[in-house]
């Protein structure tokens, strides 16, 4: 998603929290920041779709725990999809990952516009006095706001500001029913079904009819851990694959792990990754069990590798059960719609994999850039549909045209078309390759993210409904009115010409700048439309660079992706802990006359807080 970000400690009194769709977890009680007086209040911008904010929850969770009694978390829903302003939709999103603390609906983006939010996530600490004192943009600052949270409980307990007790937290009360939030489906030999039953970090297998219970496997409690129906643990799992043994292959997402379940024995193995997140700069190939992986979440046998997409970091890996090892097979770690050789690809949360009926495609469903694509036997990357992050909707017509949004599920059909599990549009799309055309097959399926395959019919994964729905699959398509989208989040206005872009950086408190080998920056800047920029796209190790904006292209995306090194600074430690920082941004722009020539961005050392 997108990223960027500052950390200030100027004495900013923090605004009003504002949401019209109101408040979620506090029993119906609504809040002011003058409720939350004496309490450090953790402000997470976040919108459901993007899932480096779901990464931030997950992050949280260990924080929230340890300062319960003097951090208050308030989750501010900020959507990026129209989909995400829908209030049922947050209401949804809010159980479906186990969301513990209160959460402001806020549909208009008005607390993100007060508090000059400009990516997701974006957290903000506010003390006990209501003041701002830190903000930070991206993943991967738990470590540096606990510091922060225990200098504050420190300073105000000592000032006599700080509140303690239980926090505004009401539990909703828990719904009875056989799956909750269903992930992905694969057809069993026999018939019947195998679910990834996410939120309740299980699968369940089911008869022929979609809805009689066989067998559960995991204990339904989220952990990593292997054994039997009874023993083991998974986290959020999502996509489901045969392997060539025969076991299944589960993209457990927020363990960061490949599993297989063996279906004769019960027995749960896991074959890939190491439980914790991939970082930039960690290793990118090398044996299964060693490497880290980030937010698997959807898995598909193609050629003679298992496939990954890696919606956590915009890429697809491979599993190479003969060597038992791991390696990237397409995308750069650059968040957006690049088509061309796999190593140069540009994806943007891959969450749904098929492979054709001919076997000669491996279909995704990319979908944070509302987009079909697909890889070839070459390893090539071509987009059959969509268009890049932010223009999305419901049109179907002619390939160039159709828009999707958010689709999290592929199903590749016999005659070598392809249903799409639209997810946002509750509906079930088809694309044609013969054709070019996109129809839709379906509507008021709610949030599909996957189907299947059953003698002619589609058995549907509609997750929000927490159920199976068989549906024929129809001779004509159903007709939608035209509706076209684009991200409701406010351009930043450039002018014309030349425009500085400078990317601020310093290493934490007491580390420096890793020059030991060379540069310890990089910077790489592109656009949509690419034609939007004249000079400087590209890479180069410099953390600021003169651009050239091209006359006659009045808006677009800027994409920039910078990384920087830093270590301890202990002249008499000759192997010093070393830290990578990396932010990608995306920034929407308008080209105009009164626009500011610089754009600068702060890329946030992990202790910065000053």
């Amino acid at each position: 998603m997108l990223t960027g970000g500052m950390a200030s400690r100027a004495r900013v009194r923090a605004p009003e929290l504002i949401g019209k769709g109101g408040w979620l977890n506090t029993g119906d009680q609504q809040y002011t920041l003058a409720d939350l007086r004496g309490r450090i209040v953790i402000l997470d911008f976040w919108t459901f779709c993007c899932v480096n904010c779901l990464h931030v929850l997950d992050e949280l969770r260990e924080l929230e725990e340890k300062h319960r009694d003097t951090v208050v978390i308030i989750g501010v829903h900020s959507p990026k999809f129209v989909h995400e302003a829908e209030h049922r939709a947050v209401v949804d999103a809010v159980e479906r990952y186990e969301v513990h603390h209160p959460v402001l609906d806020d549909p208009e983006l008005a607390t993100w516009k007060q508090y000059a939010v400009r990516a997701w996530p974006t957290l903000v600490v506010i003390d006990p006095e209501g003041y701002v004192v830190a903000q930070h943009a991206g993943e991967g600052h738990a470590h540096a706001i606990e510091k922060l949270v225990e200098e504050l409980e420190a300073e105000h307990a000592a000032k006599g500001t700080l509140r303690r007790g239980d926090g505004p937290y009401v539990a909703p009360e828990p719904v009875a029913t056989h799956l909750r939030f269903p992930g992905k489906a694969l057809l069993l030999p026999d018939g019947g079904f195998l679910v990834s039953d996410t939120t309740r970090h299980r699968l369940v297998e089911l008869d022929a009819d979609g809805e009689t219970v066989r067998r559960h496997f995991g204990t339904g409690e989220r952990g990593l851990s292997d054994g039997g129906p009874d023993e083991a643990r998974f986290s959020e799992p999502q996509g489901l694959a045969v392997l060539p043994d025969g076991r299944v292959a589960v993209a457990d997402t927020v363990n960061h792990a490949i599993r297989a379940l063996d279906l004769t024995t019960g027995v749960t193995s896991t074959l890939a990754g190491t439980g914790r997140q991939w970082w930039q700069g960690a290793p990118t190939s090398g044996p299964a069990r060693e490497v880290d992986l980030s937010s698997p979440w959807d898995v598909a046998w193609f050629g003679d590798r298992l496939w990954i997409a890696m919606a956590g970091v915009h890429q697809l890996w491979t599993y190479d059960p003969e060597s038992a090892t791991v390696r990237v097979a397409a995308g750069t770690t650059n968040e957006g719609l690049v088509d061309g050789p796999a190593a140069e690809a540009w994806f943007a949360q891959p969450s749904g994999l098929a492979v054709s009926a001919d076997g000669e495609r491996l279909w995704v469903a990319d979908s944070e850039t509302s987009s079909l694509r697909w890889v070839d036997r070459d390893e090539h990357v071509r987009t059959a549909v969509g268009t890049g992050l932010f223009d999305f909707g419901h049109r179907d017509g002619a390939a160039d045209q159709a828009l999707l949004q958010h689709p999290l599920g592929v199903t590749a059909l016999p005659d070598g078309s392809v249903a799409i599990s639209d997810t946002y549009n509750h509906a079930l799309r088809r694309y044609d390759p013969a054709s070019g055309e996109v129809t839709t097959l379906a509507t008021d399926v709610r949030e599909p993210s996957d189907a299947v395959l059953v003698d002619g019919d589609l058995v549907v994964v509609e997750s929000a409904r927490h159920r199976l729905t068989r549906l024929r699959l129809p001779e004509e398509a159903v007709r939608v009115a035209d509706q076209a989208h684009r991200t409701r989040r406010a351009a930043t206005e450039i002018a014309p010409g030349a425009l500085r872009l400078d990317v601020v950086f310093q290493a934490p408190s007491g580390q420096k700048l890793d020059t030991r080998y060379g540069p310890s920056t990089r910077l790489l800047v592109s656009a949509t439309p690419p034609e939007l920029l004249a000079e400087g796209s590209g890479a180069g190790t410099d953390l600021g660079r003169d651009l050239v904006l091209a006359d006659g292209v009045t808006e677009g995306v800027l994409h920039v992706s910078a990384m920087a090194a830093s270590c301890d600074d202990d002249p008499a430690n000759e192997y010093p802990a070393c830290h990578v920082h990396q932010q990608d941004w995306g920034v929407p722009v308008r080209v105009t006359a009164e626009g500011t020539p610089r754009l600068p961005l702060v890329l946030a050392g992990m202790d910065e807080q000053d």
